[in-house]
């Protein structure tokens, strides 16, 4: 074997590793193991916090089946209704995404630590989108319908600040990953925290964020069907009306609808990224 068939094995080897260097004594094997134990723990615990029981859901598989049967074949007769419904989906999910991302780029540039040294207001920014962020949609859709009725628009407004704890996370996070040195060629020539943003973090970034927010738009719009069963309007309304009536085979129809706009926003979205990667590239 020659010293190119050696190296070639080296190098083939050195493909594969693991994330964390190997345990070289015998102290380390023992730690390795005692994690590894500690976790299968974990899972114990919260398997039987969450109640799982694989035999309920196995007793339960006939009424899954009945549900099936019943919503077969589904009630296409029912969807000239559902267009008009369908739209106002797609429109909370378009509204929701495109203010979450104006609320969120300003607080991405507080909460991001390479851009200002006031790490007090980056902290409390950090928590503020934290809070924001924990909050789910359903919740936030109740308090709003609550404030300005029924309709598409609280589901506009939930999906808006829930976005903007989501998107201004990774806005921030992708602001710190940047190159800091284009930053600081900038100040060294005197330039303002507003040209340092325009001129040194968003040339960098805008790839990256144009990605999320196509990814965030694929979620809004999944969001926004849930959304309409608090009363935000949207399929949500219709399938859950459907539910109440016991009408499964529009329940199966709803479904249909929702499933075939989740798919054609992801194959947009897909397309869009795609194109958007080629010509960062270039």
């Amino acid at each position: 074997m020659n010293a190119t068939h050696i190296q070639q094995g080296r190098q083939g080897q050195e493909g594969w590793r693991w994330t964390a260097p190997r345990p070289q004594s015998h102290t380390g094997w023992i730690g390795t193991a005692f994690a590894v134990l500690m976790v299968v723990v974990v899972l114990h615990w919260s398997a039987s916090g969450a109640q799982m029981s694989w035999g309920e859901l196995a007793n339960g598989l006939p009424q899954i089946a009945d549900f099936a049967a019943r919503s077969f074949p589904p009630d296409w007769s029912v969807l000239p209704r559902l267009w008009a419904p369908a739209l106002e989906t797609v429109q909370i999910a378009i509204w929701g995404t495109l203010l979450s991302v104006i609320l969120a780029l300003p607080l991405s540039f507080i909460a991001a630590s390479n851009l200002h040294s006031w790490h007090w207001l980056r902290r409390i920014t950090r928590q503020f989108l934290n809070v924001v962020r924990s909050i789910n949609e359903l919740i936030l859709a109740l308090v709003f319908v609550s404030a300005v009725g029924l309709g598409p628009f609280p589901g506009v407004l939930a999906l808006a600040l829930h976005g903007m704890g989501m998107l201004g996370k990774f806005f921030a996070e992708n602001i710190e990953e940047i190159d800091n040195g284009p930053l600081e060629a900038l100040r060294s020539a005197g330039a303002s925290q507003l040209q340092v943003i325009v001129f040194g973090v968003v040339p960098q970034a805008i790839t990256a964020w144009i990605g999320v927010v196509l990814y965030r738009f694929e979620v809004n719009l999944r969001s926004a069907t849930v959304l309409g069963m608090v009363g935000a309007g949207g399929l949500g309304f219709e399938l859950v009306s459907s539910l109440k009536l016991f009408r499964y085979q529009e329940t199966a129809t709803c479904i249909v609808v929702i499933t075939v706009m989740v798919i054609a926003a992801d194959m947009v979205s897909n397309l869009l990224r795609q194109r958007i990667q080629r010509g960062a590239h270039h």
